[in-house]
């Protein structure tokens, strides 16, 4: 049975310049990728450290597969708990600096499950108003009150706060260490003890941070004392799957209130093992780390020599800001030409007039590759 309203609203997006598709990838070796049969350079892939197929990586998830099998047959409140799960978390707890942490399936799972376990009807969440899409699902499903303050103006979290504390049940506060479209961040020590004075739970998302920020590449909110952080294994750590970091008190509760971890079939052993080897691995690239701060900086200097708006970003990512959807479109292709996989980032996942190339740098992209791509943008502004 045909539904006209599915295909009015494909023709809409269609006319908007926002309908996506899904491209078949083919893998070559970082940070090549294959498109249609052409090799370009990739700048779109979260791997920052390039351990997606790293030997450590795979050797591990291999053995754990052997040792504990394929799947972890159900919840880990049921009997899907491996007994791989406690050494792991353990080490994720060490390098985090908490008492304790908690491995979930996905990001978005967690973002949007751990909202609605912490807050509801009575309380008031302030979240900034460039936080995932997983965090506004959670707030949605949460029946809590919220508002938006502006990005990074932490004058206006005060003020929210002032207003919010003495009437709400409880005031969570939701914000990201880095910034996945503007690739900026926070002042996260005035933040946390602007939480601090008001009594404020701050929660916050470190997954485009971890394992290339930070202490051992452990995130920007190492030590720092926010109440609760989440982060992801399937970017900077090269795996899939999500963890929280807390006190103990906090994981048991989430253990009891979080329906993601409830409900959901635990990872596999494999990613479990690629996950145990990442962490093992991280904190010993710190010179991946320096080299992806060396050409970030390289690339975005370039970038504004050559009159591109690259926000505030300060960080691995770095927006080139066009505007409109078409020029974006036009953009992409053009870098393509030039032998460069870029995604054109558009509403409504970025605000409306904001559509922009996000760039992703990763420990494997050249110095010359950096250049060639400032090249490419410099001519593609040429009249």
């Amino acid at each position: 049975m045909k539904h006209p309203w599915i295909l009015q609203a494909l023709l809409a997006r269609e006319q908007q310049g926002q309908r996506r598709s899904l491209k078949d990838l083919g893998e070559t070796k970082a940070p090549m990728i294959k498109l249609g049969g052409q090799e370009l350079v990739n700048f779109s892939s979260n791997d920052y450290l390039g351990l997606s197929t790293h030997r450590d990586l795979l050797q591990r998830a291999n053995e754990f597969a052997q040792t504990y099998g394929a799947g972890s047959t159900a919840s880990r409140l049921v009997c899907g708990n491996l007994p791989c799960y406690g050494p792991v978390e353990a080490k994720l707890a060490k390098l985090k600096g908490t008492e304790r942490a908690l491995i979930l399936n996905s990001g978005f799972q967690t973002n949007v499950g751990l909202v609605p376990a912490l807050a509801g009807p009575g309380d008031v969440i302030l979240m900034d108003k460039l936080i995932h899409n997983s965090l506004i699902q959670g707030v949605k499903l949460s029946g809590a009150k919220f508002q938006r303050f502006r990005h990074n103006d932490l004058e206006h979290l005060a003020s929210l706060l002032e207003k919010s504390v003495p009437t709400a049940r409880r005031v969570l506060v939701l914000a990201e260490t880095v910034y996945s479209m503007d690739g900026d961040r926070p002042d996260l020590k005035k933040m946390i003890d602007l939480c601090h004075q008001h009594n404020a739970f701050l929660v916050l998302d470190e997954a485009h941070a971890t394992g290339v920020l930070g202490p051992q590449g452990m995130g920007l909110s190492v030590g720092l004392g926010a109440d609760l952080v989440m982060g992801t294994f399937g970017k900077g750590m090269g795996s899939f799957g999500a963890y929280l970091a807390g006190s103990s008190d906090l994981m048991d509760y989430m253990i009891n209130f979080h329906p993601g971890l409830i409900y959901s079939t635990g990872l596999p052993p494999s990613v479990l093992g690629s996950i145990d080897a990442a962490l093992d691995l991280v904190p010993q690239l710190e010179g991946s780390r320096q080299h992806i701060t060396q050409i970030s900086e390289s690339l975005r200097s370039q970038l504004q020599q050559s009159g591109f708006d690259t926000l505030d970003s300060s960080t691995q990512i770095i927006p080139v800001v066009t505007g409109e959807e078409q020029p974006c479109l036009d953009l992409a292709r053009y870098l393509q030409t030039r032998g460069f996989f870029t995604i054109p980032i558009r509403p409504p996942t970025v605000e409306p007039h904001k559509a922009r190339i996000r760039l992703a740098l990763n420990s494997q992209h050249t110095q010359t590759q950096i250049d060639q791509l400032a090249q490419a943008f410099a001519g593609w502004r040429r009249p």
